[in-house]
């Protein structure tokens, strides 16, 4: 019970409008250690809770100050976390009166430099713009008390280990850092090792295990359209698919797929990448939310972005570039202790990547077989198409042998031969005999 870990009553009486009577495991082993001081590594996967895990903890020790400079600072890899963190601490400190905001990139940096000016205790942020803000003095970075890096494998696969480096070396050397990652691969340990002193390992479960409570099968199909026709038919049939979240390769084949499936189920399709603008992207969310989308076609980019409730499934409908992208793929469902589904599409094409999944998940994936009345599209995507492979013909001359002869032997008068001849040589040669010069007369 949360009352047992003797919590601030102004956060357990939000906690408990929310109903929130009961800590998820990560959230019951996480919050001694962070009360402790301890700096924390911290280990669970999507969907376990991990945010209000290391937030409780730090609001419960936050004490007002009236400058309001920050003295917590939650980075996190993507604008949709950074609001998803920062609606988080608002539910959290409702009677508590700590401030919080959010600050990424892409938008008017002044226009958050004269919103930083009325002080925040807690600032949530990107990498990119909190380190554009702090160069340009906007808050007071030695004020930073309590550091959390959320999500660091996606920082770290995301190209943002410089920044952190910089950011690191400006915030006070004096400080609790609480780490939390899903996967714990060896980018990330020689990050900790490299940054970060002794870590307290605290894990929900093992790196890299998928949510318990999510079933997870796979169908294998020939090609793309077929895949088409295998979304639009369980969409079409299987009513238990309620809040569905589609996962592509690529902001292309996103586009390409949103185009396909879109037209059989008008108003209740949405389209998330990196290429929409940004208010695109929440209004997007938003509209998945509330229902008026059931389906939502998002890239791995923004995965870590979407914390809905009551997703039903998850659909790789193509394998994710690393495996480890698959738990956070998942992780979108099964959220809160409730069940969710997650398929996965498979083509031959996918052997390769499929086989690096299989021997990450400790096993191969459970496969379902096609349901009746599934058209097997013939139709290929040029990337699909044959290859067809043709000697290639080198258009350079081939060097000629050294020492070799010439093509041809040249006339004796066209050969040229750099050797002097005398005056009384040529004479002989013109005229047959030697032309002695007269002698010279007499004036």
């Amino acid at each position: 019970m949360f009352q047992d870990l003797k919590l601030d009553k102004r956060l357990l009486r939000a906690l408990e409008e929310r109903g929130f009577t009961q800590p998820t495991p990560i959230q019951a082993k996480v919050f001694s250690v962070v009360m402790s001081g301890a700096d924390v590594c911290g280990i669970a996967q999507t969907g376990t809770g991990k945010t209000i895990a290391y937030l409780l903890p730090l609001l419960n020790q936050w004490k007002y100050d009236k400058l309001r400079d920050p003295q917590i600072l939650v980075l996190v890899p993507t604008r949709e976390l950074v609001l998803q963190v920062t609606e988080e601490v608002q539910q959290l400190c409702t009677y508590l009166g700590a401030t919080v905001m959010g600050i990424w990139g892409g938008v008017n940096i002044n226009t958050q430099k004269l919103q930083l000016e009325q002080g925040y205790d807690v600032l949530v942020a990107t990498p990119g713009r909190f380190f554009d803000l702090a160069m340009a003095g906007a808050f007071k970075v030695r004020s930073v008390r309590k550091l959390v890096i959320d999500e660091v494998d996606e920082m770290l696969h995301l190209g943002f280990r410089a920044q952190l480096k910089n950011i690191l070396d400006l915030l006070p050397p004096r400080r609790q850092n609480l780490l939390f990652s899903a996967t714990l691969i060896e980018e990330v340990e020689a990050l900790f090792d490299e940054y970060f002193g002794e870590l307290k390992r605290v894990e929900a479960a093992p790196a890299g295990t998928p949510v318990e409570q999510v079933t997870q099968r796979a169908y294998e199909v020939p090609n793309f359209h077929t895949k088409v026709n295998l979304l639009k038919l369980l969409l079409k049939e299987d009513e238990s698919m309620e809040r569905v979240v589609v996962f592509t390769a690529s902001r292309k084949m996103a586009d390409t797929l949103h185009e396909l499936i879109e037209p059989e189920f008008p108003g209740t399709v949405g389209l998330i990448h990196s290429n929409k603008e940004q208010n695109h992207r929440f209004n997007t969310v938003a509209r998945f939310k509330d229902g008026t989308y059931r389906v939502l076609i998002a890239t791995d980019i923004v995965a870590r972005g979407i914390d809905i409730t009551g997703v039903t499934h998850v659909v790789n409908f193509d394998l994710p570039e690393l495996p480890e992208h698959y738990i956070h793929r998942i992780g979108r469902t099964g959220r809160a202790e409730e069940r969710g589904t997650a398929l996965t599409f498979v083509t031959g094409r996918d052997a390769e990547t499929r086989s690096a999944l299989e021997a990450f998940l400790g096993g191969p994936l459970q496969l379902l077989a096609l349901p009746e009345g599934l058209e097997i599209s013939e139709v290929l995507t040029d990337e699909e198409q044959p290859k067809v492979y043709m000697k290639e013909l080198s258009a350079a001359p081939k060097k000629k042998e050294e020492g070799g002869a010439a093509f041809h032997e040249k006339s004796a008068k066209n050969q040229k031969v750099n050797k002097v001849i005398s005056r009384k040589d040529r004479m002989m040669q013109k005229y047959g005999k030697p032309i002695k010069r007269g002698a010279k007369k007499k004036r």
